[in-house]
């Protein structure tokens, strides 16, 4: 059954799902949303027989409705290659009476490689589908990770262009030499005074710019989005969901139908949203724990049904998660709002205007599926001591976030339901934070110093993706204010 795809905010004619994928953003600012989730067509037990590729097949084809078979197949073998470096693509550890989902062995360490290694070749297959002849121009806003994930996916990929905005100050020290540092004739990166939110909100007033669009499209250029609003990020995410029930599946630790818990380490809300669909597909998960650092928006959501962004923003040692506007969760609001485009446009309205909004008790007792909760900087570091000392395992700073908040769930409830952790990130791609947290002395080193000792003690080779950049030059030094974002388009695309 054919899966259209309509706006969060109107009730505008629905799009295939290449045209969404093309599109990335509706044209009244709202996200495109499945007409319906389809169920998950082959059983459990036949999917614990597959690998991660044929996996990913079988549960996307269900959404991507208009791909053909060889289409969908030839972007999941061009995404899910060498470049990962496990033949499992996203293995489960054991540590700690939980499981890790390590989502970081693709080219740039962290999660966003999943969805982003697949996207470029499901954008171009898409502007063939559709017969664009514009240069697709990837424009997106990053709190560090998915920033360089879509610039190592879209180098040198022909008809596309691709600039990333960061906020300057924002990211770690490796997270920002792997951007800066990145080859590509078709790539730029800007720094930007501000925060991530302002770096996401200006991308949003970009792609709703209509004189920039006209001036874009007379020159041949069109935008499109690598975040995680474009329904090409989250279709893959949902894979990997699947993929780890059925890995426990296979090998015996879990019964067929038996229910697992997801923990992920949440700030733009994509993440976890895959996994909500994933439930709506038919995977047995029971509950759906979203982890916030010290900027706890999302927990204080869950808590009381309010959605307030009024809030000191706090730099924290998770930086990826340091976000007061998620973005996703959007879609999660017009779901539990019965799908009225209406009753969403004017929450986000209410949003964009004063800064909050608040949802009724009906769609409030609809989140019985989810638990927030937080975790502190003292209580991050200190999971990340814990779990080395008593198992030899070393988890990055997002990672730890999760493993907090899921030892805070299994206090408050004392439930036994096994439980999937998502590790978003390499303990590399934070090695200073990683470091402090256990051992307060390393303090003096400088971060590639930092790298070999983590290499040392965790007894884990140092990641390529890492090695690459220890010594690389630096291509990329522009840095603007956040008012002049629409410039920097201007002048990289020569308008």
């Amino acid at each position: 059954m054919e899966v259209l795809y309509g706006s969060t905010r109107s009730s505008a004619e629905p799009v295939k799902a290449s045209e969404a994928i093309l599109k990335g953003l509706s044209d009244d600012g709202g996200l495109f949303v499945p007409d319906h989730i389809p169920a998950l067509d082959k059983s459990l037990s036949e999917l614990a027989g597959m690998g991660y590729r044929e996996v990913a097949y079988e549960v996307m084809k269900l959404f991507l409705t208009d791909f053909t078979e060889d289409e969908l197949k030839n972007c999941i073998e061009k995404a899910y290659d060498s470049k990962f470096d496990t033949e499992a693509v996203a293995p489960l550890t054991e540590a700690d009476g939980a499981y890790y989902l390590e989502l970081f062995h693709g080219s740039t360490i962290a999660f966003k490689d999943m969805a982003l290694s697949i996207l470029p070749h499901l954008l171009i297959t898409s502007a063939r589908k559709n017969k664009v002849e514009n240069e697709i121009v990837i424009l997106t806003a990053t709190s560090g990770d998915t920033g360089k994930a879509a610039l190592a996916g879209f180098a040198d990929v022909k008809g596309t262009r691709i600039l990333v905005f960061y906020p300057k100050n924002g990211v770690s020290p490796i997270q920002e030499k792997q951007m800066v540092t990145q080859k590509g004739a078709n790539t730029r990166v800007v720094g930007i005074h501000g925060n991530f939110d302002d770096a996401q909100t200006g991308v949003k007033q970009l792609f709703s710019d209509k004189e920039l669009t006209a001036e874009m499209n007379a020159k041949g250029f069109q935008f499109s989005s690598a975040n995680s609003i474009n329904i090409g990020r989250l279709v893959p995410q949902i894979v990997y969901y699947v993929y780890a029930y059925t890995r426990l599946l296979a090998e015996g630790r879990i019964a067929d139908g038996e229910s697992m818990n997801v923990v992920v380490p949440t700030g733009n809300f994509g993440n976890i949203l895959a996994a909500f669909y994933a439930k709506n597909m038919g995977l047995p998960i029971h509950k759906l724990i979203c982890a916030s650092n010290e900027n706890k928006v999302l927990y204080d959501f869950f808590a009381t049904g309010e959605y307030d962004r009024n809030r000191e923003f706090v730099l924290t040692s998770s930086p990826s998660m340091d976000i007061l506007i998620s973005s996703n969760l959007e879609r999660l609001i017009y779901r539990i709002g019965g799908c009225d485009p209406t009753k969403n446009a004017k929450l986000m309205e209410a949003l964009s205007n004063g800064g909050k909004y608040r949802i009724n008790d009906d769609m409030k007792g609809q989140l019985q599926d989810f638990y927030g909760n937080y975790a502190t900087e003292e209580e991050t570091a200190g999971t990340i001591r814990r779990l080395y000392e008593t198992c030899g395992y070393v988890i990055d700073t997002h990672t730890a976030v999760a493993a907090s908040v899921y030892e805070k769930y299994r206090k408050e409830t004392e439930d036994q339901t096994k439980t999937v952790i998502a590790s978003t990130a390499s303990p590399f791609k934070f090695t200073r934070s990683v470091m402090n947290a256990i051992d307060a002395e390393s303090d003096s080193k400088d971060d590639f110093e930092l790298v070999d000792e983590l290499s040392r003690i965790a007894n884990v080779a140092v990641p390529k993706a890492i090695e690459e950049i220890r010594h690389a030059e630096v291509l990329h030094d522009i840095v603007c204010e956040k008012d002049e974002m629409k410039d920097a388009v201007k002048a990289f695309l020569g308008l």
